[in-house]
């Protein structure tokens, strides 16, 4: 009690007044999870993650609770620091913290057109045959774009305001703070994509990154410079029994920005035996999200997901799998042809 006492009083704002909206229900789940009780938000939980979300040891969802994300995101802070790795927001986590308790938890922002725009595809179909014809794998709704943009879910941008929320141009909503500190994007990438970095709040600031490592055992991505200090960090998905990762060395060969996907059933051990052949649209709904980095090896690479929530959770055909805020971010920080390590 002392210690998230002393938490409140190092880091919160304070609660933001509750505001009346209308909104869409939460993007429904690909895996029905059995239902559990959930802590209520803590927005002394949420500065932390804002914090560590901003210094690139993602804590995965921005929701105001405990879990495995953000332990291993304190974890990598820790050690960034050289600071006791407890993986808890203990004393002298909280003293390195609070020389940036200026990124405040919440930020109250009025709604513009361009947070609203489509398109929006509504209910997506589970076959890939149907998927295959439609313009676009896009966001269903314009409250499922909301939550991606600000690093967090559907459900919590209900929590933080009203379920009666009226996402409608001029309206004030409060979202977790994921506001870049700049979005001044390098001149030679494309129109597009400098569009989907705006559209996730990716900071156009970022480290340079030398290597790579994907650790299987803890599902943690981890990014060192040159001088091999630890200065990113991400949860990922990494493989299963039936498509481990590939431990070793390789590289990353080139980068495909709002990729169509090419779907083979015969590369998927759960395919059904009916499947046929398709080539999905683009889109942050499509199966590898919004970017596709290929390594040196076939049908290999590290890629975003339609599902950040469970990041982390679930397992993987093989590819290392991040949410697509992170994974947009991590194309920020590394050059292709820089090594990536595949360790258990």
């Amino acid at each position: 009690m002392g210690m998230m006492k002393r938490l409140a009083i190092l880091l919160t704002a304070g609660a933001a007044l509750p505001v009346t909206l209308a909104a869409t229900g939460p993007k429904p789940a690909a895996t029905p999870a059995a239902p559990t009780a959930k802590p209520p938000l803590d927005l002394s939980t949420l500065h932390v993650q804002v914090i560590l979300d901003h210094l690139g040891f993602s804590p995965g969802i921005l929701d105001g609770r405990p879990g495995i994300s953000l332990t291993q995101a304190l974890k990598g802070f820790q050690e960034s620091r050289t600071l006791p790795v407890t993986g808890q927001i203990d004393a002298a986590t909280l003293n390195a913290l609070h020389r940036y308790r200026g990124w405040r938890p919440t930020k109250a922002i009025a709604l513009g057109s361009a947070m609203l725009a489509g398109p929006f595809v509504g209910r997506i179909p589970h076959n890939e045959d149907d998927q295959a014809k439609l313009p676009a794998l896009a966001y269903r709704t314009k409250l499922e774009k909301l939550a991606e943009m600000f690093h967090t879910t559907p459900a919590v941008l209900i929590e933080l305001n009203s379920p009666a929320t009226k996402l409608a141009p001029g309206t004030t909503v409060t979202f977790p703070n994921a506001l870049p500190t700049s979005r001044a994007y390098p001149a030679e990438l494309t129109d597009g994509w400098k569009r989907t970095l705006n559209d996730l709040n990716v900071d156009a600031t970022e480290p340079v990154a030398a290597r790579i490592v994907v650790d299987k055992s803890d599902s943690v991505l981890r990014v060192f410079d040159r001088d091999d200090k630890l200065v990113a960090q991400f949860q990922v998905t990494t493989g299963s029994e039936h498509d481990p990762l590939p431990l070793g060395t390789h590289k990353v060969t080139n980068y495909d920005y709002n990729p169509k996907f090419r779907y083979n059933p015969a590369l998927f051990w759960d395919a059904k035996s009916s499947d046929q052949k398709a080539m999905l649209p683009a889109g942050p709904n499509g199966p590898v999200g919004v970017v596709w980095m290929n390594l040196n090896i076939p049908h290999y690479g590290i890629h975003g997901t339609p599902e950040p929530q469970y990041i982390g959770r679930t397992e993987s055909h093989g590819c290392v799998r991040m949410t697509n805020w992170n994974a947009a971010r991590l194309t920020l920080m590394m050059k292709p042809g820089i090594p990536v390590i595949f360790q258990a």
